[in-house]
Parts: structure tokens; sequence; C-alpha cells
């Protein structure tokens, strides 16, 4: 997944996701010009996947280390017995009239994503009396904001997250809805290739924002050479559909590749996806702000980044089941430059105008699996609102003390974007993802 406490790398997208990168495997090419990268160093505790994510129909099944317990169905027993000793049945946190069905500010119930020995099997169900038990169609949800704090626009950061509070939260993990734009890239593959017309496969390839609610912003490595793609909007945790907001499936009508790209060495790496109808706007999902063009980001700023990706470089790295989010320092990029001449990249690289760069902090970093997810910087004067700076792109390990993480830049990139939106017929409409 993402990672917070990892090694530095190469950003790409999953095994089965390169099969589709147009060539694009800086990986195999940095490792035939300057040999093995430097080994990972150890990570937190956090369950995770260790081969890349698959959706079975509309989830990611769960596997040995995952975050939720595998259920057995309708017939399952859902019996619990509470801390008073009373008998009750597991149901979804939203689902039970507790507290007088009074709600906190912050949202409903208060959830401790690292618990497991309660008594409920998954950490969002709550273990209610019958008499408090509602129905599926009329559950508890938060008290909106008030009008004069509910906001418009984009690069809204929800830093409590929204629908319920979450404990535990030590590996990095974000908040429910804590960034709206933040959409998983998945390809469509039948299980079967002889049969294509029956269960289709949802592999994970990498991650994206959403700039319009019917526009993705991603790296062009991932879906350059890409037969069939769909996105997902306001997922959190991949192995349970119990959040009170769901996610939002969208298949990819058409994509937009910049004619420069250049699979070897990722220069203008960046992509739009096209959707065939837009997401429909939920608390849990909205658009990111888009920089000016050519207003690069001061170095030093801290910014946050997201993903889904592994926690370490190689083998022993580990798809993430929760989304994670990880804080990093923006680098000039002459110095940035001069850290990566440092590398196996030599003494005579250039870092290509199209690149910006973030992080060179021990254990703080991307990673593989990231790749297109964005980098989001704080906007001054406007507290809790973000601009994308960037996207994952690639990097020299992941999390090395000394060596930044390298990711392309939106704002040298921003006329191509309107460009091409215009072109779409979403010009007008862009100037709600401005600033």
């Amino acid at each position: 997944m993402f990672l917070k406490a990892a090694a530095v790398c190469l950003l790409l997208a999953s095994t089965m996701a390169q099969q589709n990168a147009g060539g694009g495997d800086l990986e195999s090419i940095l490792h035939q010009i300057f040999g093995e990268p430097p080994n990972g160093s150890t990570v937190g505790p956090t369950p995770a996947v260790t081969t890349p994510p698959s959706v079975v129909g509309d989830r990611i099944p769960p596997q040995p280390s995952t975050l939720v317990p595998i259920t057995t169905g309708d017939n399952a027993d859902t019996s619990c017995t509470t801390d008073k000793g009373e008998v009750g049945e597991c149901v979804k946190y939203y689902l039970c009239d507790v507290n007088n069905n009074t709600i906190n500010t912050d949202g409903f119930g208060i959830i401790d994503i690292r618990v497991r020995d309660g008594p409920c099997e998954s950490y969002l169900d709550t273990c209610c009396l019958l008499p408090d038990k509602r129905p599926p169609e009329d559950p508890i949800t938060p008290k909106p904001p008030p009008k004069e704090e509910q906001k418009e626009g984009c690069g809204w950061r929800n830093t409590k997250g929204v629908g319920f509070m979450t404990t535990g939260d030590t590996d990095g993990e974000a908040k429910f809805g804590e960034f709206p734009w933040m959409v998983a890239i998945l390809k469509i593959e039948p299980v079967n290739n002889n049969e294509p017309g029956g269960q289709q496969l949802n592999v994970y390839v990498g991650g994206g924002s959403l700039i319009h609610m019917r526009v993705v912003l991603t790296t062009a490595h991932y879906v350059a050479k890409a037969n069939k793609l769909r996105v997902r909007a306001g997922e959190w945790d991949t192995q349970t559909t119990k959040e009170i907001y769901p996610y939002q499936d969208r298949d990819v009508d058409s994509i937009e590749i910049h004619k420069d790209f250049n699979a070897g060495n990722l220069f203008y790496d960046i992509a739009l996806l096209f959707l065939n109808k837009p997401m429909d706007p939920a608390p849990n999902i909205g658009v990111a702000c888009l920089p000016p063009p050519k207003r690069l980001q001061t170095a030093g700023t801290r910014c946050f980044a997201s993903g889904w990706g592994k926690d370490k470089f190689g083998k022993a790295g580990r798809y993430q089941v929760i989304l994670k989010k990880v804080e990093l320092p923006v680098v000039k990029h002459s110095t940035c430059q001069g850290l990566l001449r440092k590398t196996r990249l030599g003494r005579l690289f250039e870092l290509h105008r199209s690149f910006m760069c973030a992080g060179g902090e021990a254990g703080i970093d991307t990673c593989k699996g990231d790749g297109g997810s964005p980098l989001v910087c704080p906007m001054e004067f406007e507290t809790d609102r973000y601009v994308q700076a960037g996207m994952v792109a690639w990097g020299i390990g992941c999390g090395e003390n000394g060596t930044p993480g390298v990711y392309v830049d939106v704002s040298v990139l921003r006329d191509w974007i309107d460009d091409k939106m215009a072109g779409k017929g979403y010009g007008d409409e862009m100037t709600y993802a401005r600033y």
C-alpha cells in the first residue's frame, strides 16, 4: 500500500498492472542498468494484502491477513453479548439506536479500527439490543453541519473524517472520507479467459484523483495500454462495505494521454480518464483543486499523499487494506536532482522538468502501487483546503533517508489538462476546480 515507515521505491503498479503499462516498467529498466536496489526497512504491524488486490464482483476478496474477518452469509451467527451481559445482535453501527438516538458532532459512533477482540467480528459492527435495532432503510446518519459551515468547491479535506470518528489509527491510516478526491483505478478482466462474458475481476491498478465529477487525473504509465478500466470513488477499507456512505463505481469511456509521454523514462507521465457518467456528490466524494499553470510549490511545504500501495520495496511489501496517508516536505527541483545523482542513477542524471519531488525523510514515503495517487498541499490562508501539486510517479527504493520520491508536477502540465478538458466540452466547468 502506501507507506509510513518503509523503504523508497519505483512507484509503478502491481505486476498485473505493469502488463498494461505500455512498456513503462521503470523498475525493470533501472534494474538492468544499475542492478538491485537496496533492501527495505521494517514497517508497522498493519495487516495488508500481500499480492496485487483484485475484486471478485465488487470487492477485493479477503485474504488471510486482511482486516475484516470473512462472514458466512445470511445464515451466519450474529448473536453477541454486551458489556453488561445482555444478549444482542451484531449490526452495522448506524443501524443501532444507541445513546438515545443522539449523534456526536463528528459523526455517529467512535470506532477503533485496530480492535478485533470485541463482541462482533467486524470493527464497524456493534452489539445492539433487539429493541434498538433499526431497519436497513432507516439508518442513523450524522447531522449535517450548520449552513454557515458547509463548504462548497474543491479541495476540502475532512480532517476528522465523515460519518464516524476513528481511534487506533496509529500507522498512517486516513480517516474515512478524509481525502474525498481519492480514487482507485481498476481494470476489468474475466475470471476465465475462455468465458469473456462470465464473472469479472476488478484488478487494482493504481490511484488517481477526481478533478471533475466525470474526470479522473492519473499517471499515463498505468493506463497507456489498458483495455477496460473502472474508477472507484469514496473507497476506504477495501475489505468491507459497512461504511455509512458507499463507494461509487464508474466505467471509463475514453482516455487522453500526453502526446509526449515516454514509457521508458516516464516524461510527461499524465493521463485523463473520462467516465461514462458523473459521480454523485456525497460526503465522502469530492473534487481536488488544481494549481494555476506553472505555479511551483514552495520547497519545504508539507503536503499529503494517499493511497493503497505497498508498505515497503520488493516482494516483502504488501498492498494496504485501509487507505493510508503520509506527510512529506516538497524538495526543490535542483536539490532533488543533486540527491538523485548520489543514487544508482549516477552523477549525470537530469531530472525532467515535468517532475517535482517530495520526501527524503527516513521511513516516510509513497511506494509501489501508489502510482497516480495525488500529492496535495495546503492552500495559503485556507484551513483544511488543499491543492493537488503532484502525482506519485517513481523513486529509488521506498523511504530511504535523503532520497526524495519523484512526482509528476501538475502545475507544469496544467495547460494540457485544460486543453483536453475543453476538447471534451468540460472547459467551462473547470472553474470550480481552480482556486
